[in-house]
């Protein structure tokens, strides 16, 4: 099927649906999206994008932010972050800090926010925080291939002024040793991360290097080594979903990883990346519609890591 004339389909079949989940409010400035935004982009790798709907609105890219971050604190200290973060789905909410408690200080995983928190201070190390901010946008604007990336300083001020349970989850770490920098400086670092806004074709875009074992097909630049990209992308498919990863890959068998903006980034290895936007979330915290469209592009398109 011609990839276009699927997406627009599919847009229009989605677009119908009058229970669209809830926008996040408890970040007041996610808040005041509107609901009805609704996009999709699929960046392939012979150069094609092909979209519908609102694929050039920018949005709060949230937790999907995470996967670049991650993939800058490998390059920074290796596989030394497995010895503070690890690589098991949670089965718990994005946010809880009950597993903390009983794991000592050690996140699951670095998806979910304990987790990224771990990450953000990796990066953060010998850099003041402005200087560590810039290094994850410079990251992402070379994986989108793309300048115009931003930071959306209004939503980072929002998450700075209501994210207390994200502190909290810090100062727990912090007390087993596992933040290595003042918790205000590491959470500032994470929350303007969280703030990076893009619209579903620069993070399509964004996404290549990760279905490209490692390497941009734009510009042939080797972004990550191609075992880090299969470590990432093994991550997205057990851990990009918080307590709704396993029945992610089950209904859409790709890595992914979401964001509480609506957004959700898909990886087709060897073929493409997908993403997808719609601000109201399911009770997992992903985006309600955004996982229905994935769902319908890998059935109709035969994508799965799992086989066609």
């Amino acid at each position: 099927m011609d990839l276009q004339a699927l997406v627009c389909e599919v847009h229009a079949e989605l677009d119908a649906a009058s229970e669209r989940g809830r926008v996040a409010d408890y970040i007041p400035e996610l808040g005041k999206v509107p609901g009805a935004k609704f996009g999709i982009a699929i960046a392939t790798m012979d150069g094609r994008c092909v979209t519908a709907g609102d694929a050039d609105d920018a949005f709060s890219i949230q937790s999907v932010s995470k996967v670049f971050a991650l993939a800058l604190a490998l390059g920074k200290i290796g596989d030394g972050l497995w010895k503070r973060v690890g690589r098991e789905p949670s089965g718990s909410a994005f946010n809880s800090i009950i597993q903390l408690e009983h794991e000592k200080g050690i996140p699951r995983n670095p998806f979910i926010n304990a987790g990224a928190i771990v990450v953000a201070d990796v990066i953060l190390a010998g850099h003041r925080p402005r200087e560590a901010i810039g290094e994850i946008l410079r990251f992402v604007r070379v994986a989108a291939n793309d300048e115009t990336v931003s930071i959306d300083p209004a939503v980072a001020r929002s998450e700075q002024e209501h994210g207390f349970r994200n502190a909290a989850l810090a100062n727990y770490m912090k007390a087993f040793g596992n933040i290595h920098n003042p918790v205000e400086l590491t959470l500032g670092v994470y929350f303007h991360q969280c703030a990076i806004e893009m619209s579903c074709v620069q993070l399509a875009q964004a996404g290549l290097f990760l279905a490209n074992s490692g390497r941009d097909p734009r510009t042939g630049i080797s972004v990550v080594s191609k075992e880090r990209a299969r470590r990432i992308n093994a991550l997205m498919l057990t851990c990009g979903h918080y307590d709704g990863s396993g029945d992610f890959a089950f209904k859409v068998g790709l890595p992914g990883k979401s964001g509480v903006g609506g957004g959700i980034l898909a990886v087709v290895p060897g073929k493409a990346s997908i993403a997808v936007w719609s601000p109201g979330l399911n009770a997992q915290g992903n985006s309600q519609l955004g996982t229905r469209a994935l769902e319908l592009i890998a059935q109709r398109m035969g994508w799965s890591v799992f086989g066609a």
